[in-house]
């Protein structure tokens, strides 16, 4: 058997290298749901906001769940816009309240077309996330070595933000991508007014142990 032959068979053996992700799985919180940002938004504002009446009809005046209906969509609709201008994929927030009130967070799956600080390996990548700011630390999540980011962020009266707030960031290299592709998942709290709270922690790590799910998914 000639060595063309011979690595002609062992070619044929191989198995083809995995491709690209094509998109994310991840287990959302207990009470929370989806808007997804590029297809459906609509529907899904549709479907939280009858959900969010039906709960409220039974306990207020009729004339109130029209407004409470109207002041809902309102706010869901400014969560959206930022989310979309951001490049994002879906936005998780709360829809049951807790003591009559809605928990002031969420968090968004974003794609990136190329690398938060350019387009070089991805590892190199992480090493100018992490030397740029002190707050920063390396994680892996389903094989992608990438960052986490906790911040407080103070009020920004120009976008209509009145309290600071807690940011938790993870940025994460999308595995075998051809592009240079990054996905952030950005979580983000006012929580009861303290975004160091105790009540800031514990939905910081309601948001951590979201991220222990994510899963890259393929075609």
């Amino acid at each position: 058997m000639s060595e063309t032959t011979e690595t002609a068979t062992a070619a044929e053996t191989t198995p083809a290298p995995r491709p690209a992700p094509i998109g994310y799985v991840l287990v959302q919180p207990p009470g929370w749901d989806l808007i997804p940002l590029r297809a459906g938004t609509d529907q899904a504002l549709k479907r939280i906001v009858d959900q969010a009446v039906e709960q409220l009809s039974e306990d207020i005046p009729k004339d109130d769940v029209i407004k409470a209906r109207l002041e809902l969509r309102k706010q869901l609709t400014k969560a959206v816009k930022p989310a979309r201008k951001a490049g994002g994929l879906t936005l998780y927030l709360p829809v049951e309240r807790i003591h009559g009130s809605l928990v002031a967070a969420s968090f968004v799956v974003s794609e990136v077309l190329s690398g938060p600080s350019g387009s070089g390996p991805s590892g190199d990548v992480v090493a100018q996330l992490l030397s740029g700011a002190a707050d920063s630390e390396p994680i892996t999540v389903d094989g992608s070595e990438g960052t986490r980011t906790d911040r407080v962020l103070p009020p920004a009266p120009e976008r209509e933000v009145e309290f600071p707030s807690r940011r938790i960031d993870y940025v994460l290299p999308v595995p075998r991508s051809t592009s240079s592709q990054w996905v952030t998942v950005c979580f983000s709290t006012i929580a009861d007014g303290d975004p160091a709270g105790e009540f800031a922690e514990v939905l910081v790590e309601l948001f951590d142990a979201v991220m222990t799910t994510f899963r890259w998914s393929y075609a």
